[in-house]
């Protein structure tokens, strides 16, 4: 049988993004079944009192957010392909960390048509017509897993955790070793944390 992932991203993410590609190789050398829920930095950080340049972000940061909400609500068995083409153009293609409401409009319209998705799915980017579902699904992440994270959230059977956090993406068995390691951990029900300082960003624009 195969083992259950659950994973919450935000596209935006650089953090997500790193580990998301490594779980889609563990895909590859391991007998997972993965689901993509979308979560958003901008409701986790909605009324704080944070630096103004992070917070422009996190204006942008809503409209990716909001299409993921109405994908997963109506066409759930396209989050995944979403996902890879939006974050691939966000990040590999070195477009992120943008900032102001409607940031990613141009991205949001071009990775829709890339995985034949309806145009008009853009348009709740800018409205808060999905807000509420958005908020649900976020909901779901951090109540899995417990205050005080961010993204990525990535639940293993029944235990979920923050992270983990990698700066570069392991392939092959490689990937399939981590991934071991990581669902050994879910698997006692006393393990709670790792943690140590991060010296570099994620390495995931293209050469």
């Amino acid at each position: 049988m195969a083992d259950a992932v659950k994973f919450w991203f935000d596209v935006s993410c650089p953090f997500a993004w790193a580990t998301s590609r490594w779980i889609k190789e563990v895909e590859k050398v391991r007998d997972i079944e993965v689901e993509f829920e979308p979560m958003s930095l901008s409701v986790l950080n909605d009324g704080r009192d944070l630096d103004s340049t992070y917070m422009d972000m996190m204006k942008a940061n809503w409209g990716p957010a909001r299409v993921f909400a109405k994908v997963k609500a109506e066409r759930p068995e396209k989050v995944d392909e979403l996902y890879t083409a939006m974050g691939t153009l966000i990040h590999a293609k070195g477009n992120g960390m943008r900032t102001g409401f409607g940031a990613y409009d141009d991205i949001i319209a071009q990775a829709l048509a890339e995985v034949d998705l309806p145009a008009e799915f853009a348009e709740v980017a800018n409205t808060e017509d999905y807000d509420e579902k958005l908020r649900e699904y976020h909901h779901n992440g951090i109540s899995a897993v417990g205050d005080e994270v961010g993204t990525p959230v990535i639940k293993l059977g029944d235990t979920a955790f923050f992270g983990p956090v990698i700066t570069r993406i392991p392939t092959g068995e490689e990937a399939g070793e981590l991934f071991d390691a990581s669902l050994r951990l879910a698997q006692y029900p006393y393990f709670f944390e790792l943690k140590r300082s991060r010296t570099e960003m994620p390495q995931v624009e293209e050469n």
